[in-house]
This record gives C-alpha cells, sequence and structure tokens, in this order.
C-alpha cells in the first residue's frame, strides 16, 4: 500500500513538473517571438506589415504558456485529443512546405540560358532594397559570365515606391555595365504570380532555357509557378538573403506557398 502511494506521489510529482516545464517553454518562445517582432519594427527593413505576425504570435504562445493547463484540463477528452491531432497535423504541414522551400536554397546553374527572370522586390528612394539588390548581384554575376544571355526585370510600381520595380532594377544592372539592349523591362506585375506569368510574354516558354532569380527561400514557389505557368525549360538561381529577416521571409513564404497552392496556381 505504501508502495503505490509512493508511486502515485511520483507520478504526479512528474506531471506537475512537466506541466510547469510546458507552461515556460510556451513562454519562453513567446516572448522570443514578441523581441523578435520589436526588432523588425525597430529596424524597418521588411517592406510589409506583415512582422506584426511575430507580435500576434507572441501574445498567443504566452498566454498558452500561461494558462494551457486550465484551458486543457477544463476541456473533455474527447476534444483534447481532437485539437492535439490538429495540432500534430498542421506542425507536419508546416514542417514539410519549410523543407520544400529550403531545398530552393542551393539552386543555381551554370548552363547557357537563353532568358534569366529576375523577380521584383521592394524599390526604396535610395535604390535597391537589400533583398533587392541581392537579386540583381545574383542576376549581373550570371550575365557577366554569360554575355549571350538576355535579363527580362519584372515588377511595378507599388504605392510606396518612386518607380517601377523593373525601372530601378534596369537603372541598377546599367550602372553596374550590363547593355541596355540585354534588358527587357515587364513593369506591370504586383505578385509573383504575375511576375511569371507576364514575363512569359518576352519569351517563347516552351523552347527557351530560362532561370529564374531570386531569394533563396523563395526560389522554390518561383520555380514551381514558372512550371505550372507553361515554362518548359526552368531553373532556379538562388540569391543570398540577409539572415536577421530570415525566419520572418521563412514564414511569410510558407502562407505564400499554401496560397498558392490553395489557388491551383502550381
Amino acid at each position: 500500500m505504501v508502495k503505490r502511494e509512493r508511486k502515485h506521489n511520483r507520478n504526479v510529482s512528474y506531471r506537475q513538473e512537466r506541466g510547469i516545464t510546458l507552461h515556460m517553454i510556451w513562454m519562453i518562445v513567446g516572448i522570443l517571438c514578441a523581441l523578435y517582432c520589436l526588432a523588425l519594427a525597430i529596424t524597418g527593413g521588411t517592406g510589409t506589415w506583415f512582422f506584426l505576425i511575430w507580435g500576434i504570435l507572441g501574445v498567443a504562445f504566452t498566454l498558452w504558456g500561461i494558462f494551457r493547463g486550465r484551458i486543457w484540463h477544463a476541456m473533455p477528452h474527447w476534444l483534447n485529443i481532437t485539437v492535439g491531432t490538429l495540432f500534430l497535423l498542421m506542425l507536419a504541414v508546416f514542417l514539410f512546405t519549410e523543407g520544400c522551400i529550403i531545398s530552393g536554397f542551393s539552386k543555381n546553374t551554370d548552363k547557357e540560358l537563353d532568358y534569366i527572370v529576375v523577380l521584383g522586390a521592394q524599390l526604396k528612394t535610395t535604390g535597391p532594397s537589400r533583398v533587392l539588390q541581392y537579386r540583381l548581384d545574383t542576376a549581373y554575376e550570371y550575365l557577366t559570365a554569360h554575355p549571350d544571355t538576355k535579363v527580362i526585370v519584372s515588377g511595378g510600381q507599388g504605392s510606396n515606391e518612386p518607380a517601377s520595380e523593373a525601372q530601378g532594377m534596369c537603372d541598377y544592372l546599367v550602372k553596374r555595365g550590363i547593355e541596355p539592349d540585354r534588358i527587357i523591362l515587364e513593369d506591370k506585375s504586383v505578385n509573383t504570380e504575375q511576375n511569371i506569368r507576364f514575363s512569359k510574354d518576352f519569351l517563347q516558354a516552351d523552347t527557351d532555357k530560362v532561370g529564374i532569380v531570386s531569394n533563396n527561400f523563395h526560389v522554390f514557389r518561383a520555380v514551381k509557378l514558372a512550371k505550372a505557368a507553361g515554362y518548359r525549360n526552368v531553373v532556379g538561381i538562388a540569391a543570398p538573403a540577409t539572415a536577421f529577416y530570415l525566419p520572418n521571409n521563412m514564414l511569410r513564404e510558407f502562407f505564400g506557398v499554401v496560397k498558392d497552392f490553395l489557388m491551383g496556381h502550381f
């Protein structure tokens, strides 16, 4: 009898310690998310309001860490199982999608291409943003190594941009020494799907060999969209990305992949 009671007490103590540990983990994750949101807001380099999701996640995780035990024990057992199963399924989808995104990080090519398409990103009054500059520098390296390849710079003008992204990219490449007659401007698109689709008008998608230039976290989705749009010979060319912004970009790209999948763009 005494042994059973001791064993029961040990089990209770273990469950309590495990509960406290889970509380702390959720709260630490929440605090880290909130701090990352604050850091992104201070640096102001994201170009969109998406970074606020880190603040939302921070609040949600922290509150869950505080109230998890009460909420979990107040729910019926069948609902606990349902919620737990849905959470694991969502986590599996998230990890699988992020794995697909990471697979595009190492994409590159030394093959002679007919065209490369540089996807647009934020253009500031001072010139291309850091994200866009990485793409343009990667394109410049390829173009100097392959003088017969032409480049399509793709991107329209956003409400917070001084000119079209295509024009800004063209100016940047010309300043670096790329001949203007090698540059084709596509200045109407406002998202990645349109970048790919509108650029198709300037080449022969069935026969031309095409490289899609974008930052590493964006290459997987860009190449998928290109193949779905009818590009028969297409490869990705991965430009680097700023490490500090990579978590934000990876999370945003997850939603981009899911959105394009659900909309049938793939």
